[in-house]
C-alpha cells in the first residue's frame, strides 16, 4: 500500500477514486505518565512519556486508516492529512484521512 502526502504518485497513474480512507484513535494521559511529565516540567527538556504515547497513536491511527483503505479495494492512499484535537481534558484524539486510490 502506497501512501503519500503528495496527490499524485511519480510513475503511476490513478486509475479510480474510491473514496475517503480514515483512521484514527483515541488516547488518554495515565496517571503514571502525568508524574513523570510533571516532574521533567519542573526541570526541563523533552516529556519522552507523552512523545512515546504520540508515537503510538499516530502509528495506530495510520494502521487504521490502512486497514480503511483495503476494505476499499485501494493501491495507495494519496493526499494524507492528520490532524489532532482535544476530545476532553487529558484525552485527544488523533485523525488521519487521504483519498483512498487504484493505480494503472
Amino acid at each position: 500500500m502506497i501512501i503519500t502526502t503528495t496527490t499524485d504518485i511519480p510513475g503511476k497513474e490513478i486509475s479510480e477514486i474510491l473514496g475517503i480512507a480514515r483512521g484514527s484513535t483515541v488516547r488518554a494521559r495515565s496517571i503514571g505518565r502525568d508524574i513523570f511529565a510533571g516532574l521533567k516540567n519542573i526541570v526541563g527538556g523533552e516529556i519522552e512519556e507523552y512523545t512515546k504515547l504520540q508515537a503510538q497513536s499516530r502509528e495506530q491511527a495510520l494502521q487504521r486508516m490502512i486497514a480503511d483503505a483495503k476494505k476499499l479495494q485501494a493501491d495507495a492512499v494519496v493526499n494524507v492529512r492528520m490532524t489532532t484535537s482535544m476530545v476532553m481534558q487529558g484525552a485527544a484524539e488523533i485523525l488521519l484521512y487521504g483519498t483512498a486510490v487504484t493505480l494503472k
